[in-house]
């Protein structure tokens, strides 16, 4: 009797423990489900929307705790000031063409008989747009020769002609106004080569995708050494962030997917971007980037990145905002527009206590030194209590669920994740290179792939003089104009280091 009780009384723990195991399964499938939703039909924006009272599904809402009812206590509502509303004015360095309304006599006529006079006049302004014009820019050279000297031809050694400027391009029709068009709007604006080529059908220029591909790559050949310079600049910066992002070539070395890979450095005001195409996604490429670097590399949690913890003179950093995913991630798949609710929305809680911090420190513009001490006063003991936290539930919640996932990421990325507070120069998150390599991203949307590995190459190149460019307050037009027109006479070190965006001023461009 006692063995067959014991045998039942197994039976039935076993039937429990199945029973809990689907259900657990089955939240994780709803969420997964939830998310995916989410994913195709959902919002994008990772923001927090307002609270609208719904209570969550999968995420069950908990007491809150000491710092976060303290904080919730302490609002205070600085000044602000109303902006105006109504139309922005438009730009007053546009030109002006001045269109006179004026009254005929008949008009001006008054009813006793009398002409009316002027007392004033009404003023308003119209934006006006005048298509792209192409024009054809002929070049004369006059031909001097002796009237002396006899036997005088035409090519002869007594003739003397003025000397054509070197061209970025030898020998092409291209003018560098013209490549800066043609690479600005595919590399700045997303419009491939296949819709310029249209764009240009229409006025009446024959002008062929493949034509303009090829003369994108022949300028990433002329401006090879300025990357070069670029790279060395950024392995002298104290920071850089690192990020990659899939690419398609479909006469890549490989059949699968490459990816181009981004390198963000230089000092706060003058940002240097590199982009650089591999066929892989391996650890290797940014271990040969940073091969002897000693500073401070912020990156996401892909493992790739993990040799930078073996290296002493790095420190390495991970990224506040893809921790805050997972958490986002939850309360998406919960349906659950209060983010506030539940064990995902305290975590939330506590990251924007965090960030709260790095907002005031910018409206007050703090040094480095005095957000290090901001860091250690306010940050530290909101990451121990979090800390405490996360180790609470991280046994508790099942480690395939989002929730599960979110915890298990950031404790495991726990040690990179509270790097930032070391040091005033380290920013919370990776935001900075993944906004870099946004445009991009954009991009891949309407031209898909890359043709070839030198296509990827040169497509990197340009990237990065643009989006240093961008960086830097310069007008990716103008830059790469100016750029194309000096290039090909410089020759000395100092010459080609003059003509890197982040060297050159505004004012030097037309």
């Amino acid at each position: 009797m006692t063995k067959g009780k014991v045998k039942g009384n197994r039976n039935l723990d076993e039937v429990k423990k199945i029973t809990c195991d689907l259900i657990d399964e089955n939240q994780i499938l709803k969420e997964q489900v939830k998310s995916l939703q989410n994913m195709i039909f959902g919002r994008k924006s990772e923001k927090t929307p307002k609270d609208d009272g719904q209570m969550s599904l999968f995420d069950m809402p908990e007491p809150e705790l000491p710092i976060l009812e303290k904080e919730e206590e302490d609002v205070t509502i600085g000044e602000h000031t109303r902006k105006k509303r109504g139309r922005k004015p438009l730009p007053a360095d546009l030109p002006r063409i001045d269109v006179i309304h004026e009254l005929s006599e008949d008009e001006r006529q008054c009813n006793c008989g009398c002409l009316k006079e002027r007392i004033g006049q009404e003023e308003s302004e119209q934006l006006d747009y005048i298509p792209a014009k192409v024009r054809v820019l002929r070049n004369i050279r006059y031909k001097y020769a002796c009237k002396n000297c006899e036997g005088v031809e035409d090519d002869g050694p007594t003739v003397s002609i003025a000397r054509m400027p070197e061209q970025i391009i030898p020998k092409s029709i291209a003018t560098p106004g013209l490549l800066a068009h043609i690479l600005t709007a595919k590399f700045a604006d997303a419009l491939p080569f296949y819709r310029q080529e249209k764009q240009f059908t229409r006025i009446g220029i024959e002008l062929g995708r493949s034509t303009m591909c090829t003369w994108a790559m022949k300028v990433a050949d002329a401006c090879d050494i300025l990357i070069d310079m670029m790279q060395k600049d950024i392995l002298a910066s104290p920071m850089i962030g690192a990020d990659e992002t899939p690419l398609l070539v479909l006469k890549g070395p490989r059949k699968s997917k490459s990816y181009m890979w981004i390198f963000r450095g230089g000092p706060p005001d003058m940002p240097i971007i590199q982009f650089q195409y591999h066929p892989t996604r391996s650890g290797d490429v940014a271990a040969s980037f940073l091969n002897g670097y000693k500073g401070i590399v912020q990156t996401d949690g892909y493992k790739g990145y993990d040799f930078l913890d073996k290296i002493t003179d790095i420190i390495h950093v991970a990224c506040w905002t893809h921790a805050r995913r997972g958490f986002k991630n939850v309360t998406k798949a919960a349906g659950n527009k209060k983010s506030s609710s539940g064990n995902a929305g305290t975590a939330l809680k506590y990251i924007s206590l965090l960030y709260k911090i790095e907002k005031e420190a910018r409206v007050q513009e703090l040094t480095p030194d005095q957000l290090y001490a901001r860091r250690q006063k306010e940050a530290v003991p909101i990451l121990e209590e979090f800390k405490k936290w996360l180790d609470a539930r991280v046994e508790k919640v099942p480690p395939k669920s989002l929730l599960g996932k979110a915890i298990h990421y950031t404790l495991n990325q726990w040690h990179r994740l509270i790097q930032y507070t070391t040091d005033g120069i380290i920013r919370p998150d990776n935001n900075l290179v993944e906004n870099a390599i946004r445009p991009f991203v954009v991009g891949r949307k309407n031209w898909l792939f890359s043709d070839t590995v030198k296509g990827a190459r040169a497509s990197a190149l340009i990237y990065s003089l643009i989006e240093t460019a961008k960086s830097n307050g310069l007008e990716p037009y103008w830059y790469l104009k100016y750029l194309f027109e000096h290039l090909p006479e410089a020759m000395t070190e100092d010459d080609f280091k003059a003509l890197l965006p982040y060297n050159v001023d505004k004012k030097q461009l037309a």
